[in-house]
């Protein structure tokens, strides 16, 4: 599993959003089944349909395929922040898998309307 494009909008309220690309290598399927992280004791992963969210208890990530968490698509979400995470600083987190070991990670936290074209 290898993790890229990680990153966070500064947030302007007590909930946040991450968003990442997870690109599966391997053989065989997995699924992302959670997310932790120091800020926040509940962090939720959601997906998007019709342009409504809903929380979900996992993601499959496809053996040879990626799990792509964008904006306005899924993602995840971040209730009752701790502390606001300000532009410029680094959120750690870990990604929790159905096989594979967890994966520490770090959300760049970005300008509030960031919104990149391809990570």
């Amino acid at each position: 599993m290898k993790v890229s494009g990680a990153f966070m909008p500064q947030p302007v309220s007590d909930m946040a959003s991450g968003f990442l690309t997870v690109a599966n290598s391997g053989g065989a399927a997995d699924r992302l089944t959670s997310v932790t992280s120091d800020i926040s004791d509940d962090v939720t992963i959601h997906e998007t349909k019709d342009q409504k969210m809903r929380q979900v208890k996992s993601f499959d990530i496809p053996a040879g395929g990626e799990l792509n968490l964008a904006r306005g698509g899924n993602h995840l979400m971040f209730m009752g922040l701790k502390k606001k995470p300000e532009q410029g600083q680094r959120i750690a987190v870990e990604l929790h898998f159905e096989k594979t070991d967890p994966i520490k990670v770090d959300l760049p936290v970005k300008e509030t309307t960031y919104n990149p074209t391809q990570h």
